[in-house]
């Protein structure tokens, strides 16, 4: 009789790790790519941390590719075959065939800080000016900036590629720049040092295409349905990421790999005022980038906003009731 019981749990055991090994199989890997330690990529981060990429299939690794540069390089050459970045206009211009499925910033979230004795926008001439590298967000947010003031950034200043918001804030501090830009992730350190806080570059009211969920074209071909969960995951974060503060801000701790309460809360307060909960990209700020882009690149003149984006995943998302589903799911608060 006991053996009969030992043979009896031995088969549900058997039958149970079978199972479980069948659900883990039935994930399909996927690495997903975000190139800064801002809020605006941490859809990617809760999405990862709550289960709800493997909610639709998915076993998601999330990579920290430092840049926007090195990020759309690395999207370019396939690895990771997601990321989220606002440089898809720029790398579709040079030859890439690359594509906005959803974005999240029509406004550049960049803070202009300055060393102590500069308290005024027009003593930036003739200083130098980090941004984290040529053809990033900070790049074209001081684009943004320098018309605004009338001056020329390839004459007037000095703009000095720096690396991430934490290696800029240290050339700050270091004295090797005069001013830089941080995110309102990144800006409760800069002012604990001291720095004068100068201007948001949202307020100059310029609609921008910035951070979106990219990827190529060529993957879509073969992987629209991995295309397509991702995004399920990556909007579903938005609408848990509204509606869950405590939660979401222990994944942000994590991966801004800090547990200052002051850059938790500048960085939640930050995202529920600027994430949309339907990620369409802009065609007025892709434009924006195109006209930004065309005297140095001709080829921009003739391009159309349209071509820069794939609405049909959101597009499919609406008509199957998904945003209404996580509305209700995750009620407003």
């Amino acid at each position: 009789m006991k053996g009969t019981c030992r043979l009896a749990s031995l088969a549900v055991l058997m039958v149970l790790l079978t199972s479980v090994a069948a659900s883990a199989q039935q994930l399909k890997k996927i690495r997903i790519g975000y190139p800064s330690l801002s809020f605006r990529q941490s859809n990617v981060w809760v999405a990862k941390e709550e289960g709800l990429f493997k909610k639709y299939g998915l076993e998601v690794e999330p990579v920290f590719l430092r840049g926007g540069q090195i990020a759309t390089q690395a999207l370019a050459g396939g690895d990771p075959p997601i990321v989220n970045i606002g440089t898809v206009v720029q790398a579709n211009l040079t030859g890439f065939n690359l594509v906005l499925v959803a974005a999240v910033e029509t406004y550049y979230d960049q803070i202009v800080f300055a060393r102590p004795g500069i308290t005024k926008l027009e003593e930036l001439k003739g200083k130098r000016f980090g941004i984290s590298g040529f053809g990033a967000a900070t790049y074209y947010a001081a684009g943004i900036l320098f018309k605004h003031l009338n001056m020329d950034p390839n004459k007037d200043v000095s703009l000095v590629p720096s690396g991430p918001d934490a290696e800029r804030l240290g050339a700050l501090n270091a004295g090797k720049l005069d001013a830089t830009f941080f995110t309102s992730s990144s800006a409760a350190p800069a002012r604990k040092l001291g720095f004068p806080e100068l201007l948001q570059i949202a307020d100059l009211g310029v609609e921008v295409q910035g951070n979106g969920f990219a990827t190529s074209r060529d993957y879509i071909k073969g992987n629209r349905d991995i295309v397509k969960n991702a995004l399920k995951g990556f909007v579903e974060a938005i609408y848990f990421t509204y509606a869950n503060k405590k939660e979401a801000q222990r994944v942000f701790a994590k991966y801004m790999r800090t547990n200052d309460p002051e850059v938790l809360e500048d960085s939640y307060q930050g995202y529920i005022k600027s994430i949309p909960k339907k990620p369409y990209p802009t065609l007025k700020g892709i434009q924006f980038m195109l006209d930004v882009l065309a005297p140095q690149m001709p080829q921009a003149k003739n391009a159309k906003p349209e071509q820069f984006v794939d609405l049909s995943f959101l597009q499919e998302l609406e008509k199957e009731g998904f945003f209404n589903e996580m509305a209700k799911r995750y009620p407003s608060k």
